[in-house]
């Protein structure tokens, strides 16, 4: 995914625009032998895009040549070689977007006035980057992580590291000097230090903040500064300030896995007690009501659900993709609209939400 995925270009790429608005999805594969299938799925679902444009009346012959082109260029800027799990297209009268997510999306192909960004929202809701500081005595590391990966970071001086005549056996016992590592002054100083960098990274970067290290160095680092005391998490885990970045990863997979697990049930409380209050609302008729007249505070979705609707007498029916005025994926434009009105948007596990039919709300008033 592009790192410039913020809530500003969202909501850019939300924004109405002159049909046909073109959305392909595809899921990709990082390795084979699935991968090798990507190049080929992807030509396939371009040519359905370009007979779609083709085929519909609506289409003019210029604008069909105009989406056409921004479709190829968008081709052209395509690497699967280094594809991640996901990959979205967009194309529209004289422009056109090429993103890599860290998620699968569905494979479809969407002709409208919008872009279907819900898994750009979904995306980047998961993939909220974090930092990780691997602590030791005499090396701190700074590792950028994301939704499946960790790479080591030079942001704000880091690593920090100590010359090795510090940690000379030798020199300690000629000198007599032989207490615990994390006690001599210099290992404060260092990490006073390391402290001090980290903060200076978060302020101009925050993000959530996991610390890693052996208990001594995690304590030691309580002591002389701030930044471990208001992480986001920490692990006792030593041997991890040199990496690899897989090693990183993998410790910290735990603890992040258990706080979107508390991020889920969090979310199904705020909806208990909205509940409670009568300020609940489910199903895609009652929750698009409420959303066209802003009261949503907390809209709950499940990864996968979408409907294809049409209106009549002012109440969604369910539609077939090809009936007049049929919208092909309501829950996009329930997602969207909830965003545009400053609502929370959560994604949850498919089934979550079974009891309510996928979809949830937590109304303002």
């Amino acid at each position: 995914m592009y790192p410039s995925l913020t809530s500003d270009v969202l909501a850019q790429l939300r924004r109405q625009r002159r049909y046909p608005a073109v959305s392909v999805l595809m899921p990709t594969h990082r390795r084979d032998p699935d991968k090798a299938q990507d190049p080929v799925r992807l030509r396939n679902l371009m040519t359905e895009a370009k007979e779609r444009l083709e085929a519909d009346p609506a289409v003019t012959r210029d604008t069909r040549i105009d989406v056409t082109q921004q479709l190829d260029l968008a081709l052209g800027e395509i690497d699967l070689v280094h594809a991640e799990d996901g990959l979205v297209i967009f194309a529209a009268p004289g422009e056109h977007e090429v993103w890599m997510v860290g998620r699968s999306v569905p494979e479809r192909v969407v002709l409208s006035d919008t872009y279907l960004t819900r898994n750009l929202v979904s995306a980047q809701a998961v993939e909220r980057p974090f930092w990780v500081l691997a602590v030791s005595a005499d090396r701190v590391s700074l590792w950028s992580g994301a939704a499946d990966r960790a790479t080591e970071s030079e942001t704000g001086g880091f690593p920090l590291s100590r010359t090795n005549e510090n940690f000379d056996a030798e020199r300690r016992e000629q000198i007599g000097d032989v207490p615990s590592t994390f006690t001599d002054e210099a290992t404060r100083q260092f990490l006073k230090g390391a402290d001090a960098a980290m903060g200076a990274v978060l302020k101009s970067d925050p993000r959530p903040l996991y610390v890693a290290g052996e208990a001594a160095a995690l304590s030691l680092l309580d002591d002389v500064g701030t930044v471990s005391r208001g992480a986001t998490g920490r692990l006792t885990h030593g041997g991890l300030a040199s990496g690899p970045g897989d090693a990183v990863w993998q410790a910290v997979r735990p603890v992040l896995q258990e706080r979107a697990e508390q991020e889920v049930s969090g979310v199904l409380d705020d909806l208990d007690r909205a509940r409670g209050r009568r300020a609940f609302a489910a199903g895609l008729d009652e929750i698009h009501q409420n959303v066209e007249s802003g009261r949503v505070a907390l809209l709950a979705v499940e990864e996968n659900y979408r409907e294809t609707v049409r209106e009549s007498g002012g109440h969604l029916v369910p539609a077939e993709p090809g009936d007049l005025d049929a919208v092909t994926d309501i829950v996009d434009e329930i997602v969207e609209r909830s965003l545009d009105t400053g609502a929370q948007v959560r994604f949850v596990p498919d089934g979550t939400l079974a009891e309510v039919g996928g979809i949830a709300s937590a109304l303002r008033y």
